[in-house]
């Protein structure tokens, strides 16, 4: 019987053992383009993401960059001898069994590499190209489909495995009991919409990362109907699901991480709120657990957006305002009764656009009052007047974070209450601060590109319009 001693020495990390790789087809074999590692293995291997009974364990998942047609191998340089009622992890088990991949996944390695020499050099991503974009590092293409398309529904599966590798609890989409699906095709695959990201160049397309957005009808509240008139009979022709009010919901999302910090993100997240806001039948977009790194993107992009709307830019804090000693507040906001109606306007959920609102009006702060990540920032000493401005901002604030948690803050007594919400509220001064400075730069490197671009631009005219010598 092995000791506790013996029993770690056989003790794997499940995240260092397991790579993923994006392998390019050729004429000649297969050429590898990057490997990386996953951020979280806990939800197929347990919450301490350890694999017992190897040493030097390798599971080594390639993808075909191109399809994304995966193939798994796993090999190590020695397993543990079953003792007692203790055995080595059985992973190919494991994988198998919670249908993380499709079967193709496990096919010889031969196959894989023999069918990856034939290469099509026609290849096109399953869907419709939907937008383009030229990127720091290439041109980049996003094509969209329905997962009630076959080739769609195949690229889904193929890449499902990614979603507890990358998203924090992430989970497969409409999964069900069959192994080779990953959406039920009676159910509501035509809801699901796939967006998937490409670098496209000279050898071809390689896979960056995708979305999957949700379809749900909004529900309006009835009103009686008109009396039918004699004669009256159900339209003729089948009704289509797909152009009644609904809400469109973002489900997952992920940017491979050999791609991220180059603005990828952010180019398809604003590609697929442009395309369902333009929508007439989409009444609001959200977004489904979104985690912090998420929720930054989304913010800066979702203010970029409403920067764009002229009654989202003239909202401001109302200085002339009287603050009662009690009592209800009065407006604090200039054009706060129009709030709701922009809210529509940029058919954003209330919470996220009021978080915008509130991010907004305290960038409008003087910078003698405004909350800053800069802690070598020269600041000015508050006038009467800045003072009045940061009280009004911090009644809007602290009226959105009540409204938020009413259920909790409601059982504490008055003072307790005021003492939470101060406490809170320094929080999320310093949460806005950090991406308002995230949002100035972003759109300091979107000024800067589009200024180098006229730049290039006019050089390349000036050079056509040489005269001739």
């Amino acid at each position: 019987m092995a000791d506790g001693t013996d029993m770690e020495e056989w003790m794997v990390s499940s995240n260092e053992a397991l790579s993923i790789s994006l392998v390019a087809p050729t004429k000649s074999g297969l050429q590898n383009i990057t490997t990386f590692s996953p951020r979280f293995t806990y939800s197929i291997f347990g919450e301490d993401e350890q694999i017992f009974g190897y040493k030097g364990l390798k599971i080594s998942l390639r993808y075909r960059a191109n399809d994304m047609r995966p193939h798994l191998k796993i090999s190590s340089a020695k397993k543990i001898k079953p003792y007692g009622d203790s055995e080595a992890d059985d992973v190919l088990a494991i994988l198998t069994e919670g249908n993380y991949l499709p079967k193709i996944a496990y096919s010889r390695e031969s196959d894989f590499e023999e069918s990856s020499k034939q290469v099509v050099d026609d290849f096109t991503p399953p869907g419709e190209l939907h937008d383009t974009f030229d990127g720091p590092d290439g041109h980049y293409e996003v094509w969209k489909g329905s997962l009630a398309d076959p080739a769609v529904k195949q690229l889904n599966t193929r890449v499902q495995m990614l979603v507890p590798l990358f998203i924090e609890g992430g989970t497969y989409i409409g999964q069900n009991d069959e192994p080779e699906s990953t959406v039920d095709e009676t159910s509501d695959a035509d809801r699901w919409t796939l967006f998937s990201l490409y670098r496209k160049d000279e050898s071809g397309y390689v896979f960056v990362g995708y979305s999957t957005v949700y379809r749900f009808y909004w529900f309006q509240n009835p009103t009686p109907p008109a009396s039918p008139r004699d004669g009256w009979e159900l339209p003729e022709g089948s009704l289509d699901l797909a152009e009644l009010p609904c809400r469109k919901r973002l489900s997952q999302f992920i940017i491979l991480p050999p791609f991220q910090g180059k603005g990828h993100g952010a180019q398809l997240y604003k590609t697929i709120f442009a395309h369902y806001h333009k929508q007439p039948q989409t009444q609001e977009f959200t977004v489904e657990d979104p985690n912090e790194a998420f929720d930054d993107l989304r913010d800066i992009c979702d203010l970029e957006f409403l920067n764009s709307m002229p009654e989202f830019r003239a909202l401001k804090l109302d200085t002339s305002v009287e603050l009662p000693e009690e009592g209800p507040l009065p407006d604090l906001i200039v054009g706060q009764k129009n709030l709701e109606n922009i809210r529509q306007k940029a058919k954003i959920a209330p919470r996220q656009f009021y978080r915008a609102v509130e991010m907004y009006l305290m960038s409008q702060l003087p910078a003698s009052v405004r909350p800053t990540m800069d802690l070598e920032a020269d600041i000015p000493s508050p006038t009467k007047e800045d003072k009045h401005q940061e009280l009004l901002w911090q009644l809007v604030a602290k009226q959105r974070l009540y409204r938020h948690n009413k259920d909790a803050l409601s059982q504490m007594e008055v003072d307790e209450r005021k003492e939470k919400l101060a406490e809170v509220l320094i929080g999320v001064e310093l949460g806005n601060a950090r991406i308002l400075a995230a949002y100035e730069k972003a759109m300091e490197r979107s000024k800067g590109a589009a200024d180098g671009k006229r730049k290039l631009e006019g050089a390349e005219q000036s050079a056509s319009k040489k005269p001739k010598t």
